[in-house]
């Protein structure tokens, strides 16, 4: 870059002309003065007059995740411009310091790149001085690379499957999840408005504002590779991914009506008589996705922290059993409670029905979709931590947890420590 410079330092005028210093190489002009002026001789060679943080050996190669850095030395001179540039022609942006005694690059280096760097300077008669030097950078020290991987698994699911995003390091500063969330994309056919929420610093769930679409298909992939985050960390490689919607079917479970209603495409299938939580161990509100399915599942109460022999103790065999938290909670075979199902609530936190209607139920669901629990005494379904709670925050609340969006991540990620194990 050239920049005309009028020089008026330490005690000395220079009238009647402008200097043209030109840092890729130009002579400087005077257009007055004698041939013994020192303004007016050729550019002296400053090597002794600067310094630099590059390799000065051959065959050594500079740090790009480092600053490049020139640094005038001795108290006679100064720097008026340095000019930075790779072997493709693209400029590296600096800033030097007003008393000219300091040059840094505020721009990234590139990797496995070859710089050549034209530094001017003046020394304490303003005479011009003019270095040119030349580096290469290797590849970044201590390297860390952010690969990501999708979920869930490639195939048909629930229309409230949240998509999910597991990074391989953690990435706390709103900046630099910016640059993450950026990279990730979610593409829905039919299209629908969705966003990234931050569950903590290596997990982020995606979702529409309302569920997905029936029949829809969803594609998920990152454009992270090689893409610099931060201080010695650089996007890498994610496998894509590709789900499908299959009908909308949605359960809900009328805790004080003890009744569980399936709807396929907004249309009652079938009403089923139920049994819930009792006072202790009510049903937790709000929606669930399904986890899965588990034909067998054997509860003991002794997992839950109850004692063996006291009133509330079980050892049962569980079948046709519907997962809708890690902690434990399912839509599952309840034969020894037929007798409640319907009129009243006396589960330890699962939705109990008869064997038959659970064969039904669990033919019925799949991985992804719904069950909702209203008019529980219990707590609602948390958010994130024991299943897919996603959808208990309004539109509002979810992209708060968005760094594109104004929020910084993790705005709804509270009580996620509190789980309850296996219950019946």
């Amino acid at each position: 870059m050239s920049n005309p410079v009028h020089f008026q330092a330490r005690g000395r005028t220079v009238v009647g002309c402008t200097l043209l210093v030109i840092a890729l190489g130009a002579s400087v002009t005077a257009c007055s003065g004698d041939a013994d002026h020192p303004l007016s001789a050729a550019p002296y060679d400053a090597a002794g007059q600067i310094s630099f943080n590059g390799p000065t050996d051959a065959g050594k190669k500079a740090d790009p995740d480092k600053p490049l850095e020139v640094v005038a030395e001795g108290a006679d001179g100064r720097i008026t411009d340095v000019t930075a540039m790779d072997a493709t022609g693209r400029y590296v942006a600096g800033e030097l310091s007003a008393d000219g005694a300091r040059w840094h690059s505020t721009s990234p280096l590139a990797a496995n790149a070859r710089y050549t760097v034209r530094v001017s300077t003046e020394d304490g008669d303003g005479a011009p001085g003019r270095k040119v030097l030349s580096f290469e950078t290797g590849r970044p020290s201590a390297k860390k690379t952010l690969n990501v991987s999708f979920g869930p698994k490639a195939g048909a699911y629930g229309v409230g499957q949240p998509v999910t995003a597991e990074l391989s390091q953690p990435v706390a500063d709103p900046a630099q999840r910016a640059i993450v969330e950026r990279a990730l994309k979610v593409r829905s056919t039919p299209a629908v408005e969705g966003a990234w929420h931050w569950v903590d610093d290596k997990k982020l769930h995606y979702r529409p504002e309302e569920y997905w679409p029936a029949h829809a298909t969803v594609q998920v992939s990152s454009t992270l590779d090689g893409i610099k985050i931060g201080d010695r960390m650089w996007g890498g490689t994610a496998k894509p991914l590709t789900i499908t919607t299959d009908d909308r079917v949605v359960a809900v479970t009328d805790a004080a009506a003890h009744t569980l209603t399936v709807y396929q495409d907004g249309e009652a299938i079938r009403q089923i008589p139920v049994t819930t939580g009792k006072p202790g161990f009510e049903t937790r509100n709000g929606v669930k996705v399904v986890l899965g399915k588990e034909p067998f599942v054997r509860m003991r109460s002794s997992t839950v922290g109850i004692a063996e022999g006291s009133s509330e103790s079980y050892d049962l065999p569980v079948y046709f059993a519907t997962r809708v938290t890690w902690s434990g909670e399912y839509v599952h075979a309840a034969p020894w409670s037929v007798g409640s199902q319907g009129s009243a609530n006396v589960s330890h936190g699962c939705v109990g029905m008869s064997t038959a209607h659970a064969e039904w139920f669990f033919g019925a669901v799949q991985e992804g979709d719904l069950v909702e629990v209203v008019n529980s005494d219990g707590e609602t379904m948390e958010p994130f931590g024991n299943g897919f709670g996603d959808w208990n925050l309004d539109w509002n609340e979810w992209t708060t947890g968005s760094a594109l969006t104004g929020g910084t991540g993790n705005a709804a990620n509270q009580d996620t420590a509190r789980l309850r194990p296996t219950v019946v």
